[in-house]
């Protein structure tokens, strides 16, 4: 990835424990991700891809097309500022991924999505 197209992912998760059921395996979790073009070059969000694996090893694959409906254009500098959900049956588990770009000179690329962590609160020290 050169540096006019690079896009840098933060995400902040937050478990949600009025929409969990930890004795029927349901534990659920809200994250908030922060898309930031850092590079030079505008870019706009086409494709989300996340990995989410649960604590069991079992990992639930997701794909489709942009973000909370939305396929966010940023210019260099700016941010896009989502949430959205997701349920794994045990406390602890891990999300990951990719968002595919396409900058506006018509090169595509991918913004990787660090792994987090998602776990109910006193699970991990």
């Amino acid at each position: 990835m050169s540096e006019k197209n690079k896009v840098l992912v933060e995400a902040q998760p937050y478990y949600i424990e009025a929409q969990s059921s930890p004795e029927q395996n349901r534990y659920v979790f809200a994250y908030t991700v922060t898309i930031t073009n850092v590079g030079s070059t505008p870019a706009k969000l086409l494709t989300r891809h996340w990995l989410i694996t649960d604590a069991n090893g079992k990992i639930q694959e997701v794909n489709g097309e942009g973000v909370v409906g939305e396929h966010p254009h940023l210019n260099p500098g700016d941010s896009f500022r989502y949430t959205s959900a997701a349920m794994i049956e045990t406390p602890v588990g891990v999300m990951q991924g990719k968002y595919q770009m396409q900058a506006d000179n018509g090169e595509s690329f991918n913004a990787a999505i660090p792994k987090f962590t998602l776990s109910i609160p006193r699970t991990l020290h």
